[in-house]
């Protein structure tokens, strides 16, 4: 008898590296556990990363790999509206050479790093994910509830939980079951109700309870302006008093899934060569990861 490959159906998994990165520092920053390297260089927050990474990896099996990340704070919705995440400080020190280090680590894989001036890793994301719809199914690891809105039949959304391993996969039938939404509903909710974390204000005085009762009941956002007169005086006054601010908001909101970027997916096979990644892990000093690089698969008899 010969040899038999058991071939797995190819999938895609999507990596939000500087929101797993941010996870990862800040989860041991917070003791003091910055994890410096011989050459005086913090590793915390990308040993970390790689930790949530090849986790993941290990525990969904995707054929193929790619990790997007923001590529400065300037994007075209901060050119937009200039309180757009203006409440978020600089990253501290510690963190900001690990930014580097993080992509060049990822690059020591053979997966692509992939990002554009201009837009954020959600954008990027969005596009590859469309751009590859039909194809294979993707999946999108991120611990970002904003990545919500971009799911459908083929795409998936892995979001991280507290520790390693645990995970939270929502689908568009658990997201509805969640909430009552279809997923790009989830635009309009936060357009509403606006997003504290990215500092836009949505509607003054509607909150997640009141956003989520008008779209249940208008199904999007044309649809409660085109019936303005049957809400309550409180919710129509308060609607028309933030108009522009709700245009605003959705296009805040929404991820721009028309991005000028490609994944080139036979660049993006996982495959790591073991001794190019275990040479790069001991030059930086990262530590503990070593025994999570997957070997090739063995054949089957």
């Amino acid at each position: 008898m010969g040899v038999i490959f058991l071939q797995k159906q190819e999938s895609l998994m999507l990596v939000d590296g500087m929101a797993l990165l941010f996870r990862a520092f800040y989860a041991t920053s917070v003791t003091g556990q910055f994890m410096i390297n011989s050459k005086g260089m913090p590793t915390n927050g990308v040993q970390g990363f790689l930790k949530h990474m090849l986790t993941a990896v290990s525990e969904f099996s995707p054929t193929h790999l790619a990790v997007c990340w923001d590529m400065g704070s300037k994007t075209f919705r901060s050119e937009l509206f200039d309180g757009y995440k203006a409440n978020r400080g600089e990253a501290p020190v510690e963190l900001i050479p690990q930014f580097d280090l993080a992509k060049e680590v990822v690059e020591a894989f053979d997966i692509p790093n992939i990002g554009l001036v201009g837009y954020e890793a959600d954008d990027c994301i969005g596009t590859i994910a469309r751009q590859l719809s039909g194809t294979m199914p993707v999946s999108i690891l991120t611990g970002d509830r904003d990545i919500l809105q971009l799911l459908d039949e083929q795409v998936s959304v892995i979001l991280l939980k507290k520790g390693f391993g645990n995970y939270l996969v929502h689908t568009p039938q658990t997201f509805y079951d969640e909430c009552g939404l279809i997923p790009r509903q989830m635009i309009d909710l936060k357009a509403l109700m606006g997003d504290p974390s990215d500092n836009y204000p949505g509607v003054k005085g509607i909150g997640e309870k009141t956003a989520l009762k008008l779209l249940l009941e208008h199904s999007h956002i044309e649809g409660i302006l085109e019936n303005l007169e049957k809400l309550s005086k409180s919710h129509k006054s308060k609607i028309e008093q933030d108009l522009e601010m709700l245009h605003l908001s959705r296009r805040l909101a929404e991820i721009d899934c028309n991005v000028p970027v490609i994944c080139d997916i036979d660049s993006a096979l996982f495959k790591p060569d073991r001794q190019k990644v275990e040479s790069m892990l001991t030059e930086t000093g990262i530590r503990g990861v070593s025994k999570m690089i997957p070997f090739d698969p063995e054949p089957v008899f």
